[in-house]
């Protein structure tokens, strides 16, 4: 069900542990099955992965060193020379290519190489702790190895660029057009690895999106936590789980990889560009530092109250669709009450909210725009102001100008990742609260399961037994019936009577299972084998074949078995009438209740099933049509129990269970005999 009021803890929500804990509990599980202690293992894979890509990128990057070398001696001599950590080999006395030609002796690649060999001897040895999810892992990896690759190309285009200005300045034309054919070569090379990050990308998130919510269905699906989230008035801290389970996890999944990887790209361009604009300037680099770390406090302050107002908004957006998803779902009801300005107040209030929520957000959106374009524009200005001055005093050449700026605008890059993603963060922060509640809401009632429930206490039998039962409102409002008692013997049959709202239908939703909130005890046979014909029946979206099998209980039903049925309930000319058995409508509207209620009862004949509850199933048939249909159902050697009201209904059952008043909470039971006596 929905809600338009919102809990006061919803309105503290923001970025703590618990937040944390929420995010790992929906996001590790697709990498690592959860258990005592998993997130720690999980985090050590994670960080065991990063070593392997680490130490396989490197022996990637040497082989392709070693290639490029053969092409362009004369950059890749340049570039040794200008990376710090290589520049202590040529004060060996050795040449570029004797560096990269020995590079493989040298101690740093046996560490690599042992972290390599080591790294995947404990992915191996947790291959069967990981229950399938091979597949992520290494389209996680390969992930993270294209990243470092991406990170990589970046590094060695600053110095491309660095040298192509060198030669323009110097008017060199041989060595502007070789580095033009260098870059040229390398945007070969990296477009096709740039399609590749993206598409690896989006193929992942796809897979999550459909990993988790397959599992957030079955949870929906499993004992019946779709009922209890749609019709009890006492779970309104969950509100529209339909778009939780959509929206919500798209945003999620999407969101959640996108900050992931740009973090990793940060961090990656963080250390390899640093080095670069450490050895430009160090007073550029401390200053950038500096100027990200206020900026990034300022983001997340604004990120805080983004995240409340995000939240709101799709809580209202849901609300408002609700509304309208009702309206389309009543429109007979509504045009026969004629309740269009009533309806339409309703639907324009709940759209109002969502407009004023709304249009708080663009407010706040534009105070994070000046200061995210006031941080960005002024971090522009920097490094020329910094680097300008070395040139002019002939400190560095003219290529450190450009790559000095490239460098610096890669660090803030890196560093910028709160100021530059405060509103995807706020956005995803506001999902992960709204999945948390839910997947929490899925787990209580897992752990309630195990533990065998709580209130009502149901056990599994082979006839309908009900001892010591009293049954309460899901929102304990009211106590319906106490210490009710009875016993249901196969192939007997119980009318349930009494005035309206004296809790006819909430024994059956007690004798079901969906309510609990009370004491007693409930021995019920298997619902696999019951079938359950409400008074408006269930019309599921489908043909007409479909609709008359619902909920397949029983396998290879034949058409001429569907049309028999049809017969006997009184409905020959309907499969004729609208088409054949394979046509699909909107049955709910393309069938009178009537005629709704007779297909319900052709379901039992074609079901077969052993037990069946009746609730007010043939209110909208006549005493003919209704006397047919309670004859095939005693004919069929079926245990069943009814609720109604009509005196007629009394010649079709063996036993009478009168619950009284609506106000009082006594009840009788009687033989059906006796009953029409006292009657």
């Amino acid at each position: 069900m929905t809600t338009l009021t919102q809990p006061k803890s919803l309105l503290k929500f923001r970025f703590d542990r618990q937040l944390w804990q929420r995010f790992v509990e929906i996001a590790q599980p697709y990498f690592y099955p959860p258990g005592a202690r998993s997130s720690l293992q999980f985090l050590f894979l994670i960080l065991t992965q990063l070593v392997f890509i680490v130490a396989f990128t490197f022996f990637f990057v040497v082989a392709l060193a070693l290639i490029g070398f053969q092409f362009s001696p004369k950059f890749f001599a340049g570039l040794v020379n200008e990376i710090i950590y290589l520049k202590f080999l040529s004060s060996l006395g050795k040449s570029s290519l004797e560096i990269f030609q020995n590079l493989l002796t040298f101690p740093p690649t046996y560490i690599f190489l042992v972290l390599l060999i080591a790294s995947s001897g404990i992915f191996y040895a947790y291959r069967r702790k990981l229950q399938g999810r091979e597949k992520q892992w290494l389209i996680l990896g390969l992930l993270l190895f294209l990243a470092f690759i991406v990170s990589s190309l970046n590094v060695l285009l600053s110095y491309v660029f660095r040298f192509i200005d060198n030669a323009l300045n110097s008017r060199d034309p041989q060595v502007f057009w070789e580095f033009i054919w260098v870059y040229g070569i390398t945007l070969v090379v990296a477009i096709p690895i740039l399609i590749s990050y993206r598409y690896t990308r989006n193929k992942l998130t796809l897979f999550w999106r459909e990993w988790l919510t397959n599992t957030l269905l079955k949870d929906y699906f499993s004992n019946r936590s779709y009922y209890e989230l749609d019709s009890n008035a006492a779970n309104t801290d969950i509100d529209n789980p339909d778009q939780r389970m959509t929206e919500d996890v798209n945003s999620f999944t999407t969101t959640i990889l996108g900050l992931i990887l740009d973090i990793l790209d940060s961090v990656l361009d963080l250390v390899a560009f640093t080095g670069i604009l450490y050895s430009i300037s160090t007073e550029l680099t401390f200053g950038l530092v500096g100027y990200v770390s206020i900026a990034s406090i300022l983001a997340l302050w604004i990120g805080t109250k983004l995240i409340k107002i995000n939240f709101n908004q799709l809580r209202l957006e849901g609300d408002f669709r609700y509304g309208m998803v009702h309206v389309r779902d009543n429109a007979e009801s509504i045009a026969f009450y004629r309740g269009e300005n009533l309806e339409l107040s309703q639907v324009e209030g709940r759209f109002s909210r969502a407009i004023r929520n709304y249009d708080l957000l663009i407010i706040w959106f534009a105070l994070l725009d000046i200061f995210q374009y006031a941080y960005t524009y002024f971090a522009r200005l920097v490094p020329y102001l910094i680097v300008a001055p070395l040139y002019f005093a002939k400190k560095v050449d003219f290529g450190t100008i450009g790559q000095g700026i490239f460098a610096f605008q890669m660090v803030l890059r890196a560093l910028s990742i709160i100021p530059s993603r405060i509103q995807d963060i706020s956005s995803f922060a506001a999902s992960i609260e709204r999945l948390g509640t839910l997947y929490e809401r899925f787990r209580q009632r897992e752990s309630r399961a195990v533990v065998g429930g709580e209130g009502i206490i149901n056990y599994p039998a082979t006839h309908f037994k009900v001892d010591g039962l009293t049954l309460n409102t899901p929102n304990a409002e009211q106590t319906l019936f106490e210490n009710l008692s009875f016993e249901l013997m196969p192939s007997e049959s119980l009318l349930v009577v009494g005035a309206s709202g004296c809790g006819k239908s909430s024994l059956l939703r007690a004798i079901a299972g969906l309510w609990r909130n009370g004491t007693g005890t409930i021995e019920s046979p298997d619902y696999t084998q019951a079938l359950f014909l409400p008074q408006k029946p269930y019309m599921l979206l489908g043909t007409l074949r479909e609709q008359l099998k619902y909920p397949n209980l029983r396998a290879n039903i034949t058409d001429s078995e569907i049309q028999s049925a049809l017969v006997q309930v009184n409905l020959e000319d309907l499969s004729e009438r609208m088409g054949g058995l394979g046509t699909e409508k909107d049955w709910a509207a393309v069938l009178s209740q009537g005629e709704q209620q007779r297909l319900a009862f052709a379901r039992i004949l074609l079901s077969q099933p052993k037990y069946v509850i009746l609730d007010e199933a043939t209110s909208a048939l006549d005493v003919t049509n209704e006397r047919r249909l309670y004859e095939l159902l005693q004919s069929q050697d079926i245990t069943y129990i009814s609720v109604g009201h009509r005196p007629s209904l009394v010649d079709y059952h063996q036993t009478v269970l009168d619950l009284r008043s609506a106000h009082g909470s006594g009840w009788q039971l009687l033989a059906a005999e006796d009953y029409q006596f006292a009657s």
